[in-house]
């Protein structure tokens, strides 16, 4: 048996609370490693957080600087010289399907590591990221790891709707992210793949605390309901609206953008029903989308929602963001202009998909300074490659 085959054997086997346990030990007996750690990134994406025992038994890291930061954003091993004498420690990314969990250190003998040997680990540590997948329907140890600080029960709720925080396939990727992650009310988002489409929502609930985070809770899991059920968009939106309807006559509602990608041709049907704010960089130009409005979900009985076709092409990036973004005010009260986010759009447009949301979310805290955001934030970054052509 392989040595990968065997790593995966022993997490397969081992407790859901112990992957990093049983990893620490087959490691040690296969390659003689001298230390396995597990860094978990944060709701932020600012931190990477270690995994021990209880969370939060050592002091995290930055997930942008250092060693494993370096690994963790630009999602390549990296291997420098470890705290024991004449070892090294490779920095590992963790990632399932491009969802960017965290970073896995192993440190080995100078004489133990060559290049061989980081392929192997690289693949350990998407095998482990497999695993931490399956293992939190059972544990809350790899989510407590991801926290800061302690979640708002409102963004308890949102976080616990989200499909992840970024996904690839070869052609399209994703990155998304929501601020302030530890107090997120009503925006969110949601996707789904199969052979040839890609289906996007994008949410925002009115309202405000545990009560937009309920509206919107109802509002994806009726889109999801209706699509899990082979519903076409248009009827995907109307159940969703009859739903939130009938629980709130009226009173509420919902904005949201659908989306379904054609994959192999990149048509693409939109349903805009007070959608959050789309812009697109083609050709090194950046531009607001102008789609055809309809109502929110849930505000009448009886609304009737129609799709608008739209073409991505290849190179494409859409950026969509909720009006937490472009309605932010600085100190002096100048709200972010489209002027703005179209510079940042330009400014972050040689970074990958899952990296874009947090840079421009960190241009826009800039724009905010120390007020306090009275809105969360929502933004979702897709890189359009097209489906390769078969040889």
């Amino acid at each position: 048996m392989d040595r990968l085959a065997s790593v995966e054997r022993h997490l397969r086997a081992a407790d859901p609370h112990a992957l990093l346990d049983a990893l620490r030990t087959v490691l040690t007996d296969l390659y003689g490693s001298l230390a396995v750690d597990l860094l978990m990134a944060d709701y932020a994406m600012t931190i990477l957080q270690p995994v021990g025992t209880l969370p939060h038994t050592a002091e995290p890291v930055s997930a942008h600087t250092g060693a494993p930061g370096r690994a963790f954003g630009a999602q390549q091993p990296y291997s420098c010289a470890g705290s024991f004498p004449a070892s090294v420690t490779a920095h590992l990314p963790v990632t399932v399907r491009g969802d960017r969990l965290g970073v896995l250190c192993v440190t080995l003998a100078e004489e133990r590591y060559d290049a061989d040997v980081l392929a192997e680990l690289t693949d350990v540590a998407e095998a482990l990221g497999h695993q931490i997948v399956v293992a939190e329907r059972d544990t809350d140890l790899y989510l407590q790891a991801r926290r800061a600080e302690r979640l708002t029960l409102a963004a308890e709720i949102q976080w616990g709707l989200l499909p992840g925080r970024s996904c690839a396939r070869a052609e399209y990727e994703l990155g998304a992210q929501l601020e302030p992650a530890y107090a997120i009310h009503g925006d969110n988002f949601d996707w789904s793949t199969s052979d040839d489409h890609l289906t996007l929502a994008l949410t925002n609930g009115m309202g405000e605390g545990i009560d937009a985070a309920l509206l919107t809770s109802l509002a994806i899991n009726a889109l999801r309901n209706a699509r899990r059920a082979g519903l076409s968009l248009t009827d995907q939106a109307c159940m969703a609206d009859q739903a939130i309807y009938g629980q709130h006559r009226g009173a509420l509602h919902v904005s949201v953008l659908l989306l379904r990608f054609h994959l192999p041709s990149g048509n693409v049907e939109i349903v805009d029903a007070g959608s959050p704010q789309v812009w697109r960089l083609r050709a090194g130009t950046v531009e607001p989308v102008k789609l055809d409005p309809q109502l929110p979900l849930g505000m009448f009985e009886d609304s009737v929602y129609t799709v608008q076709p739209w073409q991505v092409l290849p190179g494409d990036r859409l950026l969509f963001v909720s009006d937490g973004v472009y309605d932010v005010a600085s100190p002096a009260g100048e709200r972010y202009s489209e002027q703005a986010l179209a510079r940042a759009i330009q400014s972050t447009r040689l970074l990958p998909p899952p990296q874009v949301p947090r840079a421009v979310l960190h241009e826009l805290a800039g724009h905010r300074g120390e007020v306090m955001a009275e809105d969360d934030a929502m933004i979702v970054c897709l890189d359009w490659h097209g489906r390769p052509e078969k040889a």
